[in-house]
């Protein structure tokens, strides 16, 4: 059967347009392709192909190559020569590596599919890929991706999920055209601040993986589809102090007592504060939080107010409402017990 179809395409000679061989067995692919030098598609998937043959490079009329679910190692040299090449399927193979110089003749590839593979890198050179528009390479072993990657101007779309990524590089920031970003089921911990400059950003999965706060300026984001479950977003843990800023002084809590003790016009603190001008002149500087209207020196990340989405957005079908909008906390309540007027605490 698959002898009839090749003898017929050649028959076609220079006028055959498109050959598809889908699950026919074939262990080897055919040398003959080099006599049809008009054929503009390809397909060959559900095979069990080990190697690409080098006739491949005289197909340079090909614009849509499926190479789906064989048992190929490598993305092998010989595509380089695919210089009208638009489409390309990779996946279901065992792939682990690109071949040098690869990326270099696929100046019109607009997609790229190597979804279940075992890619463990991706090569510095995918930044050739001028005109890549969709890139997808789910179930995978990437344990990050380079930041050449994130020059691709015209990258619409990419799929990262079912990988092994610990973070994104900052230089996200430069894919202005990106619409689709999906990372399910990755090891992710921070997102980097660079994904809010993404304004053409619409659909965004960051499901099963560990992201326990959202980059500022994440509010900003257009999106129309997010989707977070599985994420501790809503976790609360201890915050480890790296600098001096990040915890409390004892001035900072007891100037919260002080100002709210006289919010409420407590007689002892009234008369007190007359007599200690140095106190009055460090709560002179207070400010109110917009959320829970109580007086802080210090910012300090407490008080998160919920808000509904627009009405345009499609929200994961576990998550209700979304913090889009993070304001400053200003309060916390002690125990009026344990510290006094003069800031020193009490045993």
């Amino acid at each position: 059967m698959t002898e009839r179809l090749l003898i017929r395409a050649l028959k076609g000679g220079k006028d055959t347009k498109i050959v598809t061989l889908n699950g026919k067995g074939i262990t080897k692919m055919p040398s003959a392709l080099s006599k049809l030098p008009g054929l503009k598609t390809l397909d060959l998937q559900n095979n069990q192909i080990r190697k690409v043959c080098p006739e491949i490079s005289t197909l340079t009329q090909l614009t849509a190559l499926n190479l789906g679910n064989n048992l190929l190692e490598e993305i092998p040299e010989e595509m380089k020569y695919l210089t009208s090449l638009k489409k390309l399927h990779l996946f279901g193979n065992k792939i682990c590596k690109f071949a040098p110089g690869v990326c270099g003749g696929l100046q019109h590839l607009i997609l790229l599919n190597l979804n279940n593979n075992r890619l463990t890198w991706i090569p510095q050179e995918v930044s050739r890929l001028k005109s890549l528009v969709i890139l997808s390479i789910n179930h995978n072993q990437l344990a990050s991706i380079p930041k050449e990657l994130c020059f691709l101007e015209n990258l619409s779309e990419l799929q990262l999920s079912y990988n092994r990524l610990l973070s994104l590089p900052e230089e996200i920031k430069f894919l202005k055209k990106l619409q689709k970003l999906v990372l399910i089921r990755n090891n992710i911990e921070v997102l980097p601040e660079g994904l809010r400059d993404l304004q053409n950003l619409r659909i965004l999965d960051i499901a099963g993986n560990i992201i326990q706060i959202l980059p500022s300026g994440f509010q900003n984001l257009k999106l129309r589809e997010f989707y977070c479950e599985g994420n501790p977003l809503f976790l609360m843990k201890p915050v480890n102090a790296i600098q001096q800023e990040d915890a409390w002084s004892l001035q900072e809590i007891t100037s919260r007592f002080i100002m709210n003790e006289l919010e409420g016009k407590s007689p002892f603190i009234m008369q007190a504060i007359q007599r200690h001008p140095q106190v009055r002149n460090i709560i002179s500087q207070r400010r109110k939080c917009a959320i829970c209207g109580k007086y802080f020196l210090t910012i300090w990340l407490e008080c998160v107010e919920f808000v509904p989405p627009p009405k345009n957005w499609k929200i994961s079908r576990n998550l209700k409402l979304v913090p889009l909008r993070i304001l400053i906390c200003s309060y916390k309540c002690f125990n009026k017990r344990g510290l006094n007027l003069f800031g020193i605490a009490q045993v």
